[in-house]
């Protein structure tokens, strides 16, 4: 039976910092490990660790700043991972398209998942008619994925690895299924590449699932890094759903 799948994303790892003992410098204490990296970056392209603009010698007035002349480069030492589960393929298919995070994703051609979960568009699933249609569809092609992986099985019965025989099989029948199959993938990247992936996806005109995604993402980074994102605004659209914009992004 096909189960609908909910967005989930999780932060799992993020930016630790340790200011060296010799230089006579500390962060602010209510800065992150990552906003207290990213502001002794730039202050070690300067020598200035004794702070002689008043005007940026508190973290969160120096981050602002680089931000808005658009230093951005600092932001690539610091980092956050997030763990997303209950995305859809297609959706994971356009956020690989960002080259510079790091990705490891759940493989197709090794997980046989016995209860297959997809991810229902959301204009879809607010008409209950085109809900089933769409349903159906998905259990017709995940019908065809179990055929076609029997008769494969069945063919290379003669490959003496199992691994291998199961790895082929799945890699070519994996070929039927619906971009709508349940994904889940481990994104790694720098606050620049956060900024730069919401302020391409987080928008009105984005695709919906990513629009989601994006401001769930958003909205964890603010928590882990609340300087550095602070200049993104989230608002409701008429629909009721979200997006994001910043006028430094």
């Amino acid at each position: 039976m096909t189960k609908k799948s909910s967005l989930e994303i999780q932060l799992v790892a993020a930016t630790e910092f340790h200011p060296p003992a010799d230089i006579d410098w500390s962060p602010d204490e209510t800065a992150t490990s990552g906003e207290a990296l990213v502001e002794f970056a730039g202050r070690a392209c300067y020598e200035s660790f004794d702070k002689p603009n008043p005007r940026t010698a508190g973290n969160e007035a120096y981050l602002h700043h680089i931000i808005e002349v658009g230093h951005l480069a600092l932001l690539e030492h610091a980092t956050a991972t997030l763990y997303i589960r209950g995305i859809s393929r297609s959706a994971t298919h356009e956020l690989v398209r960002h080259r510079h995070f790091s990705f490891s994703q759940l493989s197709q051609r090794f997980v046989h998942p016995e209860e297959p979960e997809v991810v229902v568009p959301a204009l879809i699933a607010k008409d209950e008619d085109l809900s089933r249609t769409f349903i159906r569809a998905v259990e017709d092609a995940r019908f065809m994925y179990e055929e076609l992986l029997s008769g494969l099985e069945e063919n290379l019965a003669n490959e003496p690895n199992a691994l291998l025989r199961l790895k082929q099989a799945r890699q070519a029948a994996r070929s039927v299924l619906p971009n709508a199959t349940e994904s889940r993938i481990v994104v790694t990247g720098n606050y620049r590449a956060w900024r730069e992936m919401i302020a391409a996806h987080a928008t009105e005109h984005a695709d919906e699932e990513m629009r989601t995604v994006a401001v769930a993402a958003l909205k964890i980074l603010m928590e882990q890094s609340p300087v550095i994102f602070s200049d993104f605004t989230i608002t409701k659209l008429a629909d009721g759903t979200e997006m994001a914009s910043s006028p430094y992004a």
